[in-house]
């Protein structure tokens, strides 16, 4: 099983997102752009995994507390250089000492039950489309978010030629 720990979206939420992958769409030659079903903040990759290892990322999530808070999304922007079709393009999250705290808290957990993680600073964002070709620029947009109370363990898998992502457990 390929593994990841996230946070999803209620619908309002996911609605803005969908406004902001469908202008990037409509600014742009070409891209592999997310599925609505499939937009996410991930706070932990795992890869694949074992039935084990499963369980193990289970205990990690259910020993990391935290209460309530509120992410809130404030900008759009992009990994890769210029407007190649390289490009990854995300919705960003504002600095949220909640949201830092949480995934090293989990991050740290993961860690000591055995999984290697991503050793690179966190950049919380939410991906809107991959190998983008588009001759425009991040743009401001009007921030909005909502109370993150969950988070889920995800199962990413090919069904049918089509990525789909599944909560397989929550905390």
């Amino acid at each position: 099983m390929r593994l990841f720990v996230a946070i999803n979206f209620n619908p309002d939420t996911k609605a803005r997102l969908l406004i902001l992958r469908d202008e990037l769409r409509a600014r742009s030659l070409r891209g592999n752009f997310s599925a609505p079903e499939n937009l996410h903040l991930t706070l932990a990759f795992l890869g694949e995994c074992s039935g084990k290892q499963a369980a193990a990322a289970k205990a990690a999530m259910d020993e990391t507390g935290f209460a309530p808070f509120k992410a809130e999304i404030d900008r759009v922007g992009r990994f890769g250089r210029g407007s190649g079709s390289s490009a990854i393009w995300w919705a960003g999250l504002s600095d949220s000492r909640p949201l830092l705290d949480l995934q090293r808290n989990l991050a740290g957990r993961l860690a000591a039950a055995g999984f290697t993680l991503d050793t690179r600073k966190y950049s919380p964002h939410i991906t809107l489309g991959r190998e983008v070709d588009t001759p425009t620029a991040p743009w401001p947009i009007e921030a909005f978010g909502e109370t993150v109370s969950r988070i889920d363990l995800m199962k990413s898998e090919r069904i049918d030629g089509k990525l789909t992502y599944t909560a397989i457990y929550f905390k």
